[in-house]
This record gives C-alpha cells, structure tokens and sequence, in this order.
C-alpha cells in the first residue's frame, strides 16, 4: 500500500472500522462483561471480561469507541480515564490468579487529559499497568486495531506480542499534537505524521510490534475467522514457553536498542 502517513491515520480513525466490541462479539464465545475498578467507578471507554478462544477461558480487555455519535459520547470517544485503566488491571491480576491468557483490543487517541482524570491519578494509573503488566506470569497479545496514542494505548500493550492491522497507527503522539508543538500550528500535521514512523511498517521495522493484519477483509466474517485462528496458535506456543516472562523483558529492552562497533 502506498498511502501517506497520514493517510492512514484517517483510516484508523474512521468510524466504519471495527471497535473493540465488534472483535469480541465475533472472535470469542460467551463473553462476561465485568465492571468497576473497586475505587472510583466504571469507565465504559474501556471494556473488559472473560470469555472463549477455542473452548479456553481468556480474560478479553478492549478500548471501545463506538461508531455512532451518539456511542462516541458515551464511550467517551475511546479516552479512558484512570479507572478504566484500574479496572484493566484487575482483570489482568485476576487472569493470572485462575492462569488465564489475555488479549487486548487498543484504540485510542490517547488517555483522557481532563482535569478530573488528573485529579484521580491518570499518570499513576497508566505507570502501573505499564510496571504491572511487565511481570505477569500470562500470556499476553495486545493488537492495535485503529488508532495507538501514546501512554493511553501502551498500558495495554505491554505484551508478548503486539499486533497491528495494516492501517492502524502507533505513536508517542498525535500528527496535530506533534505540529502544535513543533511549529504552533496544527494544520502542519501531514508533514508531522510523516516524520513521527507512525505505520504499521515502521512498526514492524523497528521492533515495536511482530505482525501486521491484512484488512483486505476488513470486517467479513472471514477475517474474523483468521484473527480467531492466529490468537489460538499465538496463545497456545506462548502458554508453553517456560522463559515467558525473561523473553517479554527482552523484547521492550531490545526495542531503540543501537549497535555500533566504533569507538568514541
């Protein structure tokens, strides 16, 4: 494909694309929705429960967006505040209680930056799963299906593996977020996307992610089938690595890693 980087982000934010939701209702059986991070209250931006991959129990944590107006209100455009956050991580400590697998769904343009999510500790929400999710005994696969914005998508991608579809998008920061800074103006965030190595491919050249999902079927009931088939061999070799964790720690160690021979 040869679209611009910020051709592609358009893509990832476009609202016909599959959400969250959409992947658990068609991927896995029998999902249990739960709720509440014990604190403070629920956050409907980020959903989260256990279900079915091949018959398995599977913990399934997704951020949701909607597609709709009237969803994207109420799922809070798919910026989760600290308790959705928390309650993430109370499902991802409860999966490796009863050894079950997770998969995450990430789509986000970033952690909701309000007063209140501020107020309620979003820096320290996001710190702990990053810290967290580092040492669970589980498996765990975290695939960007749309837009992954900065701290807010990586505190469900702390991973064994990482996934992204073809055009979903990963960065530190938004194009408009990058431009405002950089030249204090917004509208220059073509040129910033461009620059940021926000693609799938740069992704994958660099180490940050493992695999990219085709969309040529984007949505069919076959291209569910074969994200379902991938995440039953990905979770069953990962379930049988006895060196699970080192590897993970590994992986994030190696990623911006430079070799160099010369001597300064």
């Amino acid at each position: 494909m040869n679209q611009a980087p910020y051709d592609r982000v358009k893509l990832a934010r476009d609202s016909s694309r599959p959400t969250g939701l959409d992947y658990i209702k068609n991927i896995f059986k029998g999902f249990l929705e739960f709720h509440g991070d014990r604190s403070f209250g629920d956050d409907p931006a980020i959903i989260g429960g256990i279900a079915r991959l091949n018959g398995n129990p599977v913990t399934v944590i997704a951020i949701e967006k909607g597609h709709t107006a009237k969803e994207r209100v109420a799922r809070n455009f798919g910026a989760p505040h600290p308790e959705g956050y928390r309650k993430a991580l109370r499902l991802m400590k409860q999966a490796e209680k009863f050894g079950r697998p997770i998969i995450c769904f990430v789509d986000t343009s970033g952690a909701y930056c309000g007063i209140g999510a501020e107020e309620r500790g979003q820096g320290q929400a996001i710190s702990e799963n990053l810290m967290e999710m580092s040492t669970l005994c589980v498996p765990i696969v975290s695939i960007l299906v749309g837009e992954g914005g900065s701290g807010g998508a990586l505190a469900l991608a702390v991973a064994d593996r990482v996934w992204m579809l073809q055009n979903a998008v990963y960065s530190v920061i938004s194009p408009e977020g990058c431009a405002s800074i950089l030249w204090k103006d917004s509208s220059k965030a073509e040129v910033a996307a461009a620059s940021l190595k926000l693609t799938a491919e740069d992704a994958k050249s660099l180490g940050v992610i493992e695999r990219i999902l085709s969309e040529t079927d984007i949505g069919k009931k076959e291209y569910y089938e074969r994200i379902r088939s991938l995440l039953i061999d990905e979770v069953a070799e990962l379930s049988e690595d006895p060196e699970l964790l080192q590897k993970r720690y590994d992986r994030f160690r190696r990623i911006g890693m430079v070799e160099s021979d010369e001597i300064v």
